[in-house]
């Protein structure tokens, strides 16, 4: 028997503040599908982050019912215990496993939804459940509902409402507690480990890829399941595509690369983007552009605190770039002027910030009543500014063609101002150097 290696009393406590928002509801969460490929090979499961969030249960094919004030109020439904299918699969829980374990009022068989789920709705006033985000429970709940209308109509009660949980849940997952920073702040020690074992492994004519498995086996031996999101390991003018998937480059003697990986330790994620030179050494452009970038960065995360909003930290973003694009000869004019027409937008096309959390792009609303949303103590977010220079931009200086930077840290906002959960990750030229000798 497999146990959970996570306290129940995290997902417990996490149900009971969302409970006074459900009233007379029943939210839905539906565990993501498995990835099944050429009739039977698996791909690697994560559970859907909300699921998760809930319940801490990851398995496939379930699905958590609860119902705040009712009984039973906590419900999962989950795949049956099949020693023949676990062969092949792996462990299962089953009903009894499960309801053990995981600390909820019932546990049914997933066979049996169609049976039990329309006793557990019938009397609600209304559903949270996000439509679309797993297409075969889709159908069996719209199917429920259909017949649910029925009856309702009948006491005039009109019929069930069903509302997207993910805003209500987003504004939980935005304010980490004590538990959540700890879990986040080892992805991010964790990733900057591998950070770091890719600064001594890089060497002119190794390729992009070996690097990604260097990153892998390093965050994987600490502990990961898994990468927060599919890394970008992009040598020389690869670093000017903001996604770069390939991966598959040798890296060239002269060349920057760039290296954004993070690490998910407990369904929380890193996300650090690091620049460093392949033989191990700036060269002369190099380090004055690295070391501008690396001003305005740092300059960036000394204004996160409570009361500031990630759109101010755009704005501060775009007027020091570009006065960094002018100084640097890749735009020419006032600088008001070319922010007004957007001309940085060739060199910095991308915002300076997002939420951080269980997901690489979090959960949670950017706009509050229409307005930028202020950041509060316990919301984690990333520091990113970039420059990115193609080869081909036309009227550049020869020098700069073909780089890219980009210097990202995550970042916890506390009361007083920021702590950087990702501050192992050797930034400074002479730093990075010195590990790269090492």
């Amino acid at each position: 028997m497999r146990t959970p290696q996570y306290a129940m009393s995290i997902f417990k406590g996490r149900r009971e503040k969302l409970a006074n928002h459900l009233k007379d509801s029943a939210l839905i969460l539906a565990a993501n599908p498995e990835v099944i490929r050429n009739g039977d090979v698996h791909y690697p499961f994560r559970q859907n982050s909300n699921m998760f969030y809930l319940t801490g249960f990851e398995e496939p094919n379930s699905a958590l019912i609860f119902r705040p004030g009712k009984n039973p109020e906590t419900v999962l439904f989950v795949m049956s215990k099949d020693p023949a299918q676990e062969t092949w699969t792996g462990f299962r829980y089953g009903v009894e496993g499960a309801k053990r374990y995981f600390e909820v009022d019932e546990v049914y068989s997933i066979d049996s939804v169609q049976d039990e789920l329309p006793k557990l709705l019938s009397d609600v006033d209304q559903i949270y459940y996000s439509l679309f985000s797993n297409t075969n429970f889709d159908t069996i709940l719209m199917d429920i509902i259909n017949d649910l209308t029925w009856s309702r109509s009948r006491s005039n009660r009109g019929n069930l409402p069903i509302i997207d949980p993910c805003a209500m849940l987003g504004e939980m997952r935005l304010r980490k507690s004590n538990v959540e920073v700890e879990w986040h702040r080892r992805a991010c020690e964790i990733s900057a480990e591998a950070h770091i074992e890719v600064m001594k492994t890089i060497r002119p004519g190794i390729n992009e890829r070996a690097l990604h498995g260097v990153f892998l086996r390093s965050i994987m031996e600490r502990g990961c399941a898994r990468e927060g999101y599919g890394a970008i390991v992009a040598g020389g003018e690869n670093a000017t595509t903001l996604h770069y998937e390939f991966n598959d480059q040798v890296c060239k003697d002269g060349d920057l690369l760039l290296l954004d990986a993070g690490a998910e330790y407990n369904y929380f994620s890193g996300d650090i983007t690091r620049v460093f030179p392949v033989n191990g050494r700036f060269s002369d452009t190099q380090k004055r552009i690295y070391q501008k970038m690396l001003n305005v960065q740092k300059d960036l995360v000394s204004l996160v605190k409570p009361g500031t909003s990630r759109e101010a930290l755009q704005t501060e973003t775009v007027s020091r770039l570009t006065e960094l694009m002018i100084d640097e000869k890749l735009l020419k004019g006032r600088k008001d002027d070319l922010i007004e027409k957007k001309e940085y937008e060739r060199f910095y096309m991308h915002r300076v910030s997002h939420w951080l959390g269980m997901e690489v792009h979090d959960a949670g609303t950017t706009l509050v009543n229409g307005e930028p949303r202020v950041i509060e103590p316990g919301f984690v977010l990333t520091i990113e500014p970039g420059l990115y220079i193609s080869k081909d931009a036309p009227g550049v200086p020869d020098e700069l063609r073909g780089i890219g930077i980009r210097i990202e840290d995550d970042v916890l906002v506390t009361e007083s101002g920021h702590e950087v959960l990702s501050s192992k990750c050797p930034k400074e030229i002479a730093d990075i150097e010195a590990v790269m000798r090492h």
